[in-house]
């Protein structure tokens, strides 16, 4: 049986997915649940860079669900990362916020928080503490304000068309950065 010490060494050291030895440029996160409409617009984001072309060398895209421990350790070693989820501020849907990770990694104390509840605004801040110079060195989150959550819905147009704002912002990110 491997131990916990163990287990931490290879998630960190990326070993359990055979990571090779060049850590990726950027790494494209989309979070939320493919079951709750609009709230599905992070991974859906991620299928429709796939199904639009992909990702270049040294872009790595992943579907971060709702799994919030589990995007601090897929950041580890990107040299920058872009975090894209759903938002519901009371704004109109649709609206895009982009906001730098350095200000949302400052949490309260995460005192009694459980693994269920540890969001991808938890991982920020935990994976800034427990990755250390493996974190990376720029975080964009792009937030997108939402308007249904029906079990099972599509995007709504609004969110949808924000979407495709969003992924063309990371396209044209690509291109820069590929020059």
């Amino acid at each position: 049986m491997i131990s916990v010490d163990e287990a931490r060494r290879l998630a960190l050291s990326g070993e359990e997915r055979g990571a090779g030895p060049a850590a990726p440029r950027l790494v494209v996160i989309g979070c939320g649940s493919l079951l709750r409409g609009d709230d599905a617009v992070g991974p859906v984001l991620i299928r429709h860079l796939w199904d639009t072309g992909g990702a270049p060398d040294g872009v790595v895209l992943v579907d971060g669900g709702t799994a919030g421990m589990d995007v601090a350790f897929k950041m580890r070693g990107a040299r920058r990362v872009i975090l894209v989820d759903a938002a519901a501020t009371g704004a109109e849907p649709g609206t895009v916020y982009q906001v730098p990770g350095e200000e949302l990694e400052e949490l309260p104390p995460l005192t009694g928080l459980h693994t269920h509840q540890f969001r991808w605004d938890h991982a920020l801040a935990f994976g800034r503490w427990l990755l250390a110079d493996q974190y990376p060195a720029e975080v964009t989150v792009y937030l997108i304000e939402i308007a249904d959550t029906t079990p099972g819905a599509e995007l709504t147009p609004a969110v949808a068309a924000a979407m495709e704002l969003v992924a063309e912002r990371i396209r044209a990110e690509w291109r820069e950065r590929a020059r």
